[in-house]
């Protein structure tokens, strides 16, 4: 209990050693003056005092000038300055911790709940600025099924960067929402249809050797080979094509190339026919032996039945020419694959082609700038097509790309892999609510968070998440705060409204 009952303090004007002042030396005017204006001394009752208690109004604080000729000048800041407090918990005092996280350019992406300020970023505009914000325009958002990130990338990724010039958006639509993808409204309200792959005959059409898919990756590669090449591992569960496989494989690709030159564009099946067959006089082939033109004609063997099973199980997809309506000719494209069945190779496919033919495009129509949004992006960062990803990155950033793989958990992809390195290579991340102790820690250690956010990120709010940009800068809790129209548009469990007023 403090005694409220105070004296003044008659040892106020008393030197003090502990402070730099002379005892043998008659006081200052500087200690006069703090006499006059030092709060008096509390006192404890003794019946209630504690020893082990600590008293803040009897601590020394930080030391003071004792030179009165140099505190007349103006200097009266403490010789040395005090620590406030060891306490971690404590880094909110200083007001520079807590200050606004980003700058003002980009998009807004929500608040931060720490300073109460915005928090605006956008991966392209990062890239383009000087210095660079970001090296990669690479996105990754993570969170448990419910935890609100769905809203975050429809609102953050999709319409507000439509705004901008030159911005467009392009959708891999996985969930499903009353027979169709959770985006088709969305993508109507804008003026587009979306793109719709199903198991009947009105399924938008893939073909798989589209001439118009053929581009250079990175490395110098034909994108267009790589895509064939995968394909097996995607209908044999993993088992990636061997170095002879891939042999027949080239060779039934550069035949049909040279047999269409000029004519109708080949389709699937007219690949399909050449796999198999050797032509012992082609160059590649002079002076094999006999044995090894039929252990050839084997493998051809091999990958037709491959592509045979693609086409008698998901023909409506890929049997024919590419439908007409595919076309990157709008602010935004959806591919709406939600009707496709979530087991075997249709829907890994189907993004692998379309990568493809956005890279193809964006070659032809230089100038926008474009957000690559993959909804359950597992099909990509567990399969061999994480290696197309990966290659394709800086040709995706030098065409104006953001690539945004939206997942539930990173842990299923496997450490080393390619998917792996399309993670951490991502420099704007999004980590919303992970309930098992073990995913919040992989996020911790992946993405460089400090140890105290993995308990955070498991407790997180919905429409919370920790976000980080650029490389070796601190993570800090976002809270995402949308429009009233925003939230119609990006609400997943109601119809959209499309009402003129809203656009």
């Amino acid at each position: 209990m403090i005694d409220t009952t105070l004296e003044p303090n008659p040892a106020a004007t008393e030197p003090d050693p502990a402070r730099g002042q002379d005892p043998t030396k008659a006081p200052g005017w500087v200690q006069k003056t703090r006499s006059k204006f030092a709060a008096p001394d509390a006192t404890i009752a003794a019946a209630d005092a504690d020893p082990n208690e600590w008293l803040p109004w009897i601590s020394r604080g930080s030391l003071l000038r004792k030179s009165d000729s140099k505190a007349a000048k103006g200097f009266y800041a403490p010789a040395l300055p005090g620590s406030p407090t060891s306490t971690k918990q404590a880094e909110i005092l200083n007001t520079t911790l807590i200050a606004a996280p980003t700058g003002a350019s980009g998009v807004s992406q929500g608040r931060d709940v720490m300073s109460r300020t915005g928090v605006n970023s956008d991966p392209i505009t990062g890239y383009n600025s000087t210095p660079k914000i970001v090296t990669s325009t690479g996105v990754i958002v993570l969170g448990d099924v419910g935890s609100a990130k769905s809203s975050l990338v429809k609102c953050n990724y999709v319409i507000r960067p439509l705004i901008l010039k030159d911005r467009r958006a392009v959708i891999f639509d996985k969930k499903d929402q009353a027979g169709e993808g959770e985006y088709s409204e969305l993508c109507r309200h804008y003026g587009h249809d979306p793109l719709r792959f199903t198991m009947d005959e009105s399924s938008t059409r893939w073909n798989l050797v589209d001439p118009g898919l053929s581009s250079r990756n990175d490395d110098g590669g034909d994108n267009h080979l790589e895509l064939l090449y995968t394909i097996p591992s995607l209908v044999r569960s993993g088992v990636i094509a061997d170095e002879w496989e891939r042999k027949t494989i080239r060779l039934a690709y550069r035949s049909l190339l040279k047999a269409f030159e000029g004519g109708r564009k080949p389709t699937l099946d007219d690949f399909v026919r050449r796999l198999g067959f050797i032509d012992v006089h082609e160059p590649s082939l002079v002076g094999m032996s006999g044995a090894a033109v039929e252990r050839l004609h084997q493998a051809g063997l091999s990958i037709r039945w491959v592509f045979d099973d693609l086409l008698d199980s998901y023909g409506t997809v890929f049997d024919g020419e590419t439908s007409k309506e595919v076309k990157l000719d709008g602010k935004i494209t959806s591919f709406d694959i939600s009707q496709l069945p979530d087991a075997g190779p249709c829907i890994p496919t189907v993004m692998g082609v379309a990568n493809l033919w956005l890279l193809a495009t964006a070659r032809r129509e230089r100038g926008w700038k474009t957000n690559v949004i993959t909804e359950e992006a597992w099909y990509i960062m567990g399969t061999e097509l994480a290696k197309q990803a990966r290659s394709n990155q800086k040709l995706a950033r030098g065409l104006g790309f953001s690539n945004i793989f939206v997942m539930h958990k990173g842990s299923d992809v496997p450490v080393g892999s390619p998917g792996m390195a399309v993670i951490q290579e991502a420099h704007t991340i999004h980590v919303y609510r992970q309930n098992r102790p073990e995913e919040a820690k992989w996020c911790q250690e992946t993405f460089g968070f400090q140890r105290e956010t993995a308990p955070i990120i498991e407790n997180l709010d919905n429409g919370h998440h920790i976000f980080k940009v650029g490389a070796g800068n601190p993570e800090t809790e976002v809270q995402h705060i949308r429009s009233e129209w925003e939230k119609k548009m990006t609400d997943t469990d109601t119809a959209l409204s499309t009402e003129e007023g809203a656009r």
